[in-house]
């Protein structure tokens, strides 16, 4: 299953670490781990966000320069 080890023993492991940690201990670590996959999301979307207006800028600044070109072009 996982690179050779069997259902079995990562039953046996999962009941150690339980033993080891307790549940309430692993439920503080699971929390504080969905918290942070929550902000790496959240970070990942707005960087994403901010590229796609940065594009949209540089896409409204080369239409200017375009449209400039094309009278300076005309006036000659």
């Amino acid at each position: 299953m996982f690179g050779g080890i069997s259902v079995w023993q990562l039953l046996i492991i999962l009941v150690v670490v339980i033993l080891i940690f307790g549940t309430k201990k692993l439920r503080t670590l699971g929390g504080d781990l969905g918290g942070a996959v929550k902000g790496f999301k959240k970070a990942m979307n707005e960087d994403e966000k901010k590229q796609e207006a940065e594009k949209l800028e540089n896409q409204q600044q080369d239409a200017q320069f375009s449209e400039k070109a094309k009278e300076e072009d005309k006036t000659k």
